[in-house]
């Protein structure tokens, strides 16, 4: 299997976080994310928005979103509960991530710290991303403060969706100690065994 990859990319990050809990071998390939005047010419046939990441999988078949890469690799394993109302809460958070959380946290992190852009040209977007990202926040520590994972008992994919970006937020200026229960959820979730830095 391929990842088409970035490394920096907290998106790319939530499959590779999964790949390493099932220990799933592929094959990495990077693409440039932080040009946006790339082409992205070799995902031109397998992604129709040319983003990562990508998976091929072993028989040629192409898969992008991150979240549905998530649900493809996680569905039959402890990952995804059996239960049908607990799965659809596993796709509420992930829907949640996507639509809450991500287009502020993650937008603000790359505009920050990535894009290489004069701090003129997006300050004006930084107070309605940080008061979007906040709202986000307050809601997971609202959730989390009466448990330790987003669905059921066990940590699933909703968790590694959420903290891909989550615990990089500190990168895009969020400070994450008015919320306490997500620190502590970021611990539980970091010491489970065959984690994996968004470094590696």
């Amino acid at each position: 299997m391929i990842l088409y990859n970035s490394s920096i990319s907290g998106n790319c990050y939530k499959v590779r976080l999964l790949l390493a809990r099932l220990g799933v071998d592929y094959e990495t390939r990077e693409v440039e994310v932080v040009d946006r005047t790339a082409p992205r010419d070799e995902l031109a046939e397998l992604n129709p928005t040319r983003r990562v990441p990508t998976v091929v999988l072993d028989d040629g078949r192409p898969l992008a979103e991150s979240n549905a890469i998530l649900w493809y690799f996680g569905d039959g394993t402890p990952w995804v509960p059996d239960d049908s109302y607990e799965r659809a809460q596993v796709l509420q958070w992930l829907f949640f991530e996507q639509y809450e959380h991500e287009p502020a946290i993650a937008v603000a992190r790359f505009l920050v710290s990535y894009s290489q852009l004069p701090r003129e040209q997006y300050e004006r977007r930084l107070p309605r991303l940080e008061a979007d990202g906040a709202k986000a926040l307050a809601a997971m520590e609202r959730h989390l403060a009466t448990r330790e994972w987003l669905v059921g008992e066990s940590p699933t994919i909703a968790d590694i969706s959420l903290y891909a970006y989550t615990h990089a937020a500190d990168e895009g200026g969020f400070d994450l100690q008015p919320y306490p229960a997500v620190l502590a959820w970021l611990a539980r979730f970091a010491a489970l065994p065959g984690h994996v830095p968004l470094a590696a």
